[in-house]
């Protein structure tokens, strides 16, 4: 009998176990983590061989140790398993259909009739000819002009008698190359074309990007040949091309000459995140014109004041909350992992799990790991390599700097206009919040008040860059010079109407 009691209890007890489901995703997410800190031996299993050890250890970036690819999955791939996150997943595809069917009846009620036209979408990526003219030239420049001028400095190099002058002058002709050719020719066409704004998006993107991949090549390779030069080697470590033109389609910006791949391509898969993409896009679409413009468009023709202020932040924190999540859905999941299967490229790490985060400065750390990633070893140790280790400070707020600067830089080319809306809360309230919430800080409240932060934050880019967008539809300046450009339209259009 206490046997049959014994056998009960253990039965009861199971099924407890087995119905939280809190442990169980703090177990996958807690493995996540002690997957990206273990050592390198502990990345394989105990049956691995010592060859596939050893090409894992060579994955290091020389002369330092720098990033470890490993084969992993992303983090969402491993939650949606489980159906209680799926179950999430399908409330918000349920809420796209409640979107579009608010937009189809609105419309059937003033029209008299279902319109179907996507007119803003058509807008927004207009003039694709000119945009994909633009991305090849970009793209085949990138593919010759940087590995054309890395071969020939590295060829020459160990035969130079004057090998600083030597090395200054290809380092002068990529620096021209990176600031002239990726840097101004692009910017140009999207100004001098007048491209809609997801056009500009995609080419000063893909121009940021291409920036990126080009310096992590020179960056990686350049200690190579010195290395070599050093203990006089017989050969010169030169990437093969095939090696380099692989680098520049991955989902990564840290070059090495070979990454952890997988055996086969899931088409299947490919084909189910890019209907994902997508499906993304077309939900921004309805949020824009269910949530945004019905609020903005007569908004800036009316007087500014404090409280209507306070209202269009407010009432923009769920639209700006909502693109957050398809921006990082979208891109960071789908987008990535698309490219990376047909890759077959199986680190998958392109984030953590950021929505835990106690933190800014976690947050900062596992919003966009593969970004995360080039600022970390490209601009903050070579920073702290540079200066010395004393200036951590000074290496985190030139980071912060950075990262400022070219996320506003993107958004002025691609609205065009000068708005330092995001640069301001990413050097003020990011940094002051990266220390006041920063590590230490591990209770359940800190997430909540990251998470509202967050909101409001979203709230502010959202209205104010809306506002601005409209006023200068509705009071645009005769003979506009490059003053007007910087000077926010909407703090005057009121007066003008």
């Amino acid at each position: 009998e206490s046997m049959n009691r014994l056998k009960m209890l253990y039965t009861v007890f199971m099924k407890e176990v087995d119905s939280h489901f809190t442990e169980f995703v703090n177990s996958l997410v807690a493995k996540s983590a002690l997957l990206d800190s273990s050592s390198p031996a502990s990345l394989f299993p105990a049956s691995c061989s010592e060859k596939e050890l050893h090409k894992a250890k060579a994955l290091r970036a020389p002369p330092e140790h720098g990033k470890i690819f490993t084969a992993r999955r992303s983090l969402l791939d491993e939650l949606f398993e489980v159906s209680h996150i799926r179950t999430i997943y399908h409330m918000f595809i349920a809420l796209l259909i409640v979107f579009i069917l608010s937009t189809l009846l609105v419309d059937f009620i003033d029209e008299g009739r279902l319109v179907l036209g996507f007119d803003l979408l058509v807008y927004v990526f207009g003039k694709f000819p000119v945009v994909f003219c633009t991305w090849l030239c970009m793209f085949c420049a990138t593919v010759i002009i940087p590995y054309s001028l890395f071969f020939q400095w590295a060829q020459g190099y160990c035969s130079s008698s004057h090998r600083v002058i030597y090395s200054l002058f290809y380092g002068t002709l990529f620096t021209l190359f990176q600031t002239v050719g990726l840097g101004i020719g692009p910017t140009y066409v999207a100004i001098s074309y007048a491209l809609p704004p997801a056009s500009r998006f995609i080419v000063i993107l893909e121009q940021v990007r291409l920036v990126m991949k080009a310096h992590s090549f020179v960056r990686e390779n350049v200690p190579r040949v010195l290395s070599s030069v050093k203990d006089k080697s017989s050969s010169v470590p030169i990437p093969r091309i095939s090696q380099y033109l692989y680098f520049l389609f991955a989902p990564t910006l840290i070059y090495r000459d070979n990454y952890p791949r997988n055996p086969t391509v899931r088409w299947g898969y490919v084909a189910t995140k890019f209907a994902q993409v997508l499906g993304s896009l077309f939900y921004a679409y309805y949020i824009f014109v269910r949530l945004c413009i019905p609020q903005f468009r007569n908004s800036s023709q009316e007087t500014f004041n404090l409280r209507g202020l306070v209202l269009c932040i407010f009432n923009s924190i769920l639209p700006g909350v909502l693109i957050l999540f398809l921006v990082f859905f979208a891109f960071l999941h789908c987008w990535l992992n698309a490219f990376a299967e047909m890759m077959r490229f199986a680190d998958r790490m392109f984030y953590k799990d950021w929505w835990n985060s106690t933190s800014y400065a976690n947050y900062y750390r596992t919003w966009n790991v593969v970004v995360h990633d080039w600022l970390y070893y490209y601009a903050y140790r070579d920073f702290l390599w540079f200066f010395g280790k004393k200036f951590k400070a000074a290496a985190m707020l030139s980071v912060f700097t950075v990262s400022a600067a070219v996320h506003e830089y993107v958004l002025s080319i691609c609205f065009g206009f000068f708005y330092p809306v995001l640069f301001c809360l990413f050097m003020c309230f990011g940094m002051l919040f990266n220390f006041i919430l920063n590590d230490r800080r591990k209770g359940p409240i800190w997430n909540v008040i990251m998470w509202t932060s967050l909101f409001l934050g979203q709230g502010v880019i959202i209205c104010l860059y809306s506002q601005e967008w409209y006023a200068r539809q509705y009071c645009p300046a005769e003979n506009p010079e490059f003053l007007d450009y910087l000077k926010p339209r909407s703090w005057s259009c009121h007066m003008q109407m």
